[in-house]
């Protein structure tokens, strides 16, 4: 019998070539690759040193293309049956987007086709054409007889079909895509050459999302599929983001597409509208932007202009008054990009965006909990730390005392504290995290937080790259100044520390672009408030701060996503999350199926809603108010602007519970629900109350403020770093694994051998029965109350009170016993109020006193013999813990 190695060079290639796949790559279409490594293993910590865990890797992966990786065979030897590999053959079909999966062991062959979910076993292995074929049957794409019709538009040859066309080469762009990129990428265009108009990609800060576009389009457009949707002008495409830094970054990405002779490409930057090119990059506001006469520039361009439309960071922007532009360019295809899942905060998105993808169940085990529809592929920030392409990160908290406590006015006065109060604020009685820097100024909790951060620097690095968010502009000018004054003597660097809060001026780009590119050293920290926490590629960053709070789980995903990258010039794998104010209890499995969208109301479209718009306090009309009806999802009429009169009308109206939304310049913004019926008419007047001018902060100065604790727990196994409260949580989970009850762990634990294979398996899982005992500070409590505690919620009872019990509750027992053993009895008891339920082994007897007693050997005469003397010692562990029985 063959080995694998000898099964595969004997067997296995050849029938591949014997159906037609070639055994090298230059042929360029219809070949296979050996042993192809599709993950680059996790990056695994231990301490601070990294190592890389197993590659995933497939035995053959079979390619129609460069472009286009279409089955996987898994070998196995001649000795083994074949079936053994299909599952793990089907794994990798499922993370490499494919459609067909094979395991052979050179006599036979099991085929799992993920269309028709089942298997057959063949006699040899489908060529390129029948499995070509059997895709394009079952993906819904053209029939042959259009395609025979219109050839030159669905594209029939290699070349020709965006699908099978090449990547840009290597040579141009500088790389080749990932796996997940590659299946990106093709989800994509499998849907636009559907005829889908809207696509949605969710993939983490990090994984290339820009560069995925530039792929699509690059294949959409060298394949000439644009072009042929209407031969008499080239494909146009607009990248639309609502950051200038976003703008420019993409804009760079697709520069491949400048081949020196012709310049594609233009930067949307202001009037008058440029229609001559093919590549335009532009942010929401630019194209917002109204002329001399009040047009706007989005106006100034065809309805039908583009063919395909990219939406960057979509979650944010493309709802509001960008709306308006993406529904002027309606006819064109909408490709969203997205780095966060779907949450409350961007429903909209996902419902607008999604609407044409199938249902999906939400919980395959529960029907009940209903579908939803998912994006076109989605790519986790958890997915990219286990495949090795995103770095792994270690988490820090720390508390100060005012954290941890709040800060409460009156009792800051009497220590001593310094209290300015703007007469317009009314002051609450306590102020909490939330608050602070917000509402509440407090300089000398931020000094502790520098100070601590500095601390952490020096012990770390003083040179890591460093971003710190902070609350505003205010605060992050204040901790870069006394970061700078910390590290600026000892560094020489007069730029340490830069404030980067706005894009805008030339030293402020200068800034940016210093800090992003690894070949610099300064700046070092880099403090901000919003601008940082999207757009901005710094691989170097080896540290995220937060000084901030944060409730949105998008904006937390989007702040760490600035850690993730990797950054070999540098050797960076990892990066540290060093939070302050406990952002990162926002962290979740964030690609988890979400509830289902709202659906919006059914039924005719006939009520109308009229209404007014007054002056809350004065009762005026106001002119000019905008008002707007959200009736759906992703369903939105207007913004209209009140008349002469403040009035305002919406008619083909559904029925139901709609949102109202109100807003004038100098006033506060509303949003109400309206309930509207069919065929009648419901009026509305809406009150706005002018808006104040935002009230000073109070401040408070000369606070005592120390650090209040600051604890990690690493994971040896992961390098995952935890904190007191993720350890006992892990740590019950560990437990529970073993013994589901009371009862369940007082057996183990009784049972010398299994208890030390449990406690063996626990420190292998990093968790050590002593340190738990320290930092619940419970040095005396025993081990077994201890785990107790923390897997069922037990009270925890000390050595001392155990061996107490046990002289009172066991005097029977004890006495059943003759004098030297007694006095035996009553030794190991003290032994283990000291030491534990290990000092209860014959190990003991080789230590004082028993050692001078005669050992062993003398002292299981006094209990009649060695056997009963280990009956003994195990009859003593039992009725330690003999109140367990009854418990």
């Amino acid at each position: 019998m063959r080995n694998e190695a000898d099964t595969r060079a004997t067997l296995i290639d050849p029938k591949l070539k014997a159906a037609g796949w070639a055994d090298t790559q230059i042929t360029r279409e219809h070949y296979y690759q050996r042993d192809q490594r599709y993950t680059q293993g996790r990056v695994i910590l231990v301490g601070d040193r990294v190592r890389r865990g197993e590659a995933r890797k497939v035995d053959y992966l079979l390619r129609l293309s460069d472009s286009f990786p279409i089955a996987v065979v898994e070998a196995k030897s001649e000795a083994e049956a074949a079936e053994a590999g299909l599952e793990q053959a089907k794994r990798y079909v499922r993370e490499l987007g494919l459609a067909f999966a094979y395991a052979a062991n050179g006599h036979q062959i099991i085929e799992f086709d993920f269309f028709t979910k089942s298997t057959q076993v063949l006699d040899r292995f489908p060529s390129p054409r029948e499995l070509w074929e059997r895709w394009q049957q079952n993906q819904g794409s053209p029939d042959a007889s259009r395609v025979a019709e219109r050839p030159e538009e669905y594209g029939v040859g290699k070349r020709s079909n965006p699908l099978l066309h090449p990547y840009c080469p290597e040579s141009l762009c500088g790389k080749t895509p990932f796996y997940f990129q590659e299946v990106a990428i093709r989800e994509v265009i499998k849907r636009l050459v559907r005829g889908q108009k809207h696509v949605l990609l969710t993939m983490a800060t990090g994984t290339g999302k820009t560069f995925v576009a530039f792929q699509i389009v690059w294949k959409l457009v060298k394949s000439g599929w644009l072009q042929r949707r209407h031969p008499d002008r080239p494909g146009r495409v607009l990248f639309l983001a609502d950051r200038v830094v976003l703008r420019n970054q993409a804009y760079n990405t697709f520069a491949p597409f400048a081949d020196g002779t012709s310049e594609p490409r233009f930067k949307i930057e202001g009037h008058p509208a440029n229609l001559t090119r093919d590549l335009y990059f532009g942010i929401y506001q630019t194209l917002w932007g109204p002329d001399e006469v009040g047009k706007r520039l989005f106006e100034k361009f065809p309805r039908d202009f583009f063919d395909l439309v990219i939406i960057d960071e979509c979650h944010r922007s493309g709802f509001g008054t960008w709306r308006e532009i993406l529904d002027h360019f309606g006819t064109a295809m909408q490709l969203g990009m997205t780095a966060t899942p779907k949450q409350d905060e961007n429903v909209d998105t996902y419902a607008y965006f999604c609407a044409e993808e199938p249902g999906v169940a939400i919980d395959a085990d529960d029907p009940g909990r209903g579908t939803w529809r998912p994006p076109a592929y989605q790519y986790s920030l958890g997915q990219g730390i286990e495949d090795g392409f995103l770095a792994t990160y270690k988490v820090h908290r720390v508390r100060t005392t005012v954290d941890a406590t709040g800060l409460h006015l009156q009792e800051a006065v009497e220590q001593g504290a310094e209290v300015f109060i703007p007469e317009e604020v009314e002051p609450r009685e306590v102020y909490t995290t939330p608050q602070f820097e917000r509402e509440i100024t407090l300089p000398d909790r931020t000094r502790e937080m520098v100070r601590h951060l500095a601390g952490l620097l020096r012990r770390f690095g003083a040179r890591e790259k460093t971003m710190v968010f902070c609350v505003d502009m205010e605060h992050a000018r204040l901790v870069t100044r006394l970061l700078q004054d910390e590290f600026g003597p000892e560094t020489g660097l007069d730029n340490y520390a830069v404030p980067i809060i706005s894009e805008e001026g030339e030293e402020g780009r200068r800034w940016l672009e210093a800090f992003a590119d690894s070949d610099k050293h300064a700046p070092v920290v880099a403090t901000t408030a919003e601008l940082l926490s999207t757009g901005v590629d710094v691989p170097s960053c080896r540290n995220i701060v937060f000084m901030k709070t944060l409730s949105s789980p998008i904006l937390f995903k989007q702040i760490i996503g600035r850690g993730s990258r990797l950054d070999s010039a540098t050797d960076k794998y990892w990066f540290r999350i060093i939070d302050y104010t406990g952002a990162t209890r926002l962290f979740d499995e964030w690609d988890r199926p979400p509830l289902p969208p709202p659906e919006p109301p059914n039924g005719p479209q006939t009520a109308v809603l009229e209404g007014v718009v007054f002056h809350a306090d004065t009762n005026d009309l106001i002119v000019g108010a905008r008002v707007s009806v959200r009736t759906g999802p992703n369903s939105q009429r207007g913004p209209i602007q009140t008349d002469e009169n403040g009035r305002f009308s919406f008619d083909r109206l559904p029925a139901g519970n709609l949102q109202l939304m109100v807003s004038a310049k100098g006033f506060v913004s509303r949003t109400i629900v309206v309930e509207t019926l069919t065929d009648q008419t419901i009026q509305e007047a809406v009150g706005l109350k002018p808006a104040r001018k935002k009230g000073g902060r109070i401040r408070v100065e000369g606070l005592e403020v120390s650090i209040a604790d600051e604890a990690i727990f690493l994971i040896e196994s992961t390098g995952e770093q935890l904190t007191l409260e993720q350890y006992r949580d892990y740590t019950k989970h560990r437990i529970l694994r073993s013994a589901d009850s009371r009862t369940a762990l007082r057996d183990i634990w009784v049972d010398s051998t299994r208890r030390r294979a449990f406690l063996e398996e626990l420190r292998r899982s990093s968790i050590h029965p002593e340190v738990l005992a320290e930092v619940l500070g419970q040095p005396e409590a025993d081990a077994f109350d201890l785990l107790c505690h923390i897997a069922f919620g037990s009270p925890i009872r000390t050595r001392s009170e155990r061996a107490a019990g046990f002289r009172n509750r066991e005097q029977a027992f004890i006495a059943a016993h003759k004098e030297d053993a007694r006095k035996v009895i009553l030794e190991l008891l003290d032994k283990y109020r000291i030491g534990g339920i290990e000092q209860l082994e014959p190990e003991i007897f080789g230590v004082s006193p028993f050692r001078e007693w005669g050992g062993a050997a003398r002292i299981s005469g006094w209990f009649g013999g060695a056997e009963l003397l280990g009956q003994s010692l195990k009859e003593m562990q039992k009725r330690i813990y003999a109140e367990e029985v009854t418990a």
